[in-house]
């Protein structure tokens, strides 16, 4: 085959000049292959056989172009810790290009940790291995279990070093997306007060992501809404994104940038595992707020394309705003309330789930194995004092759940940040079996079998990771 089987159609590099820069990937000295996602290859209607010839490596790698793809790096700003940067944009990575998969459903391909870009802010571009596997496993459990998501279409090696205060095995990630356009992307354009550019890329959103809305303000209110089934469904899984920057929210809905990722093991709602998470800005507890917070900020950019009577704008963007939290506590219940096997909670059933989460809170309990006990009987296990969470499950039972539905809601296996290490620390030394073997597990998470029993064990004292780290 001579060329690459890719039908692109690349409407983000038709808007122009402004939104970004044409950029090639930098070639990579020795491309390796360490995963290819055949069925999310099937899904965009690619063909896998290519992906994993010599010149679908040269592709992934970054070392070859395939004919229609229009590689460039996005333009963007964002408030990160919420001191805004006016210029960031894609440092260590490029876009290919789009493809349109059979279902007519447009998604990005995208190089993460392709090499330097005009962005890149005197950094390298490139990624190294561990947060390479990190984001893959992450990304496609995530996938698997409903949250909406960019995805992982392949890792590859580079055969060369990345210094990260030592040397390091390079990686390039495959993401795939919906799109990579962020509320950052709006800020770039409103704090330079290019109205024309902002317009387009409103259009382009709405084209894209919200055929349905009625201009800025119906888009506003359309990502708002993804939001906040969004972050709610993270809530319910324990998952903490850990860099909730503008730059880091994506205005499709989808979770982006899986950096100091993670999924608590004991809870507690102010968990956090960021190493740049000094305050505790997006804990766990604080990320609704956070969400809030960043819509905000769209907001702010869009009101000048809500007609000319500005105090207007004002006002029906801050309602559209203020309707997150009931829109976000009407998703969080029902996830909690699934978690429970309430497939139609009651207001009351709150107070339920929230006695719950103290008890869990004060006794350190494990939030997977806690919910998944629930399904399994198990659960007073996770607590060394039983007797007052034995009171709560008399009182839950009584709510008469359905196990069906909380075994539906509540994994038996997340991706644990020890297990994650695990499979990092062996991928360095060039063994990838226990990365492949954790992909297979978390991609199937509610599948509950002997041969992944194990990877459903919170860690040892020992074992224990309680600080992630970005991998720029």
């Amino acid at each position: 085959m001579t060329h690459a089987p890719i039908p692109f159609d690349n409407s983000y590099a038709r808007l122009g000049t402004g939104f970004f820069t044409r950029t090639l990937p930098t070639p990579v000295a020795q491309p390796g292959r360490v995963a290819l996602n055949r069925p999310l290859a099937a899904r965009l209607g690619l063909d896998a056989d290519w992906l994993d010839s010599d010149e679908g490596l040269a592709m992934l790698a970054g070392n070859a172009a395939p004919p229609g793809a229009e590689p460039i790096a996005q333009a963007y700003a964002g408030h990160q810790f919420g001191g805004l940067s006016p210029q960031l944009g894609d440092g260590r990575a490029v876009l290919l290009g789009e493809v349109v998969a059979p279902d007519g459903a447009r998604f990005d391909i995208q190089l993460k940790g392709s090499g330097p870009t005009p962005f890149s802010r005197r950094g390298d571009g490139r990624a190294w291995l561990g947060p390479v596997l990190r984001e893959y496993a992450v990304s496609e459990f995530m996938a698997a279990a409903g949250v909406p998501t960019t995805r992982a279409l392949a890792a590859v090696t580079t055969g060369e070093a990345v210094w990260r205060e030592t040397a390091l095995p390079g990686a390039v990630l495959t993401r795939v997306a919906s799109s990579h356009i962020r509320v950052g992307t709006f800020e770039f354009f409103a704090i330079r007060g290019d109205i024309d550019r902002l317009r387009a890329l409103t259009d382009h959103v709405i084209a894209r992501h919200y055929p349905d809305a009625d201009g800025a303000l119906g888009m506003l209110r359309g990502v708002i809404a993804r939001q906040a089934e969004t972050v709610a469904h993270w809530m319910a899984l324990g998952f903490i994104h850990g860099v909730m920057n503008t730059d880091n929210m994506a205005v499709s809905g989808e979770t982006i940038d899986y950096g100091p990722c993670a999924f608590m093991d004991a809870y507690h709602p102010d968990t956090v595992f960021s190493s740049i998470d000094r305050s505790g800005r997006y804990a766990w507890a604080e990320q609704p707020q956070v969400a809030v917070w960043n819509l905000a900020q769209l907001a702010s950019c869009l009101i000048p394309l809500m007609g000319e009577d500005t105090d207007r704008a004002v006002t029906a963007a801050t309602e559209a705003v203020h309707g997150f939290p009931a829109l976000y506590q009407a998703a969080w219940m029902r996830r909690f309330g699934a978690k429970l096997g309430l497939a139609d909670p009651h207001p009351d059933d709150r107070a339920l789930v929230e006695r719950l989460l103290t008890l869990m809170a004060n006794a350190g309990a494990d939030f997977t194995r806690t919910f998944r006990g629930l399904v399994t009987g198990e659960a007073a296990a996770e607590f060394a004092n039983p007797a007052p969470f034995l009171d709560w499950q008399r009182d839950w039972q009584a709510r008469g759940p359905d196990l069906a539905v909380a075994a539906a809601a509540n994994p038996v296996r997340i991706p644990r940040n020890h297990r994650i290490q695990a499979a990092i620390d062996a991928g360095v030394t060039g063994d990838f079996a226990p990365f492949h073997r954790l992909v297979a597990a978390v991609t199937a998470p509610f599948d509950d079998r002997a041969e992944w029993r194990d990877l459903s064990a919170p860690p040892a004292s020992s074992e224990a990771v309680r600080v992630t780290y970005c991998g720029t």
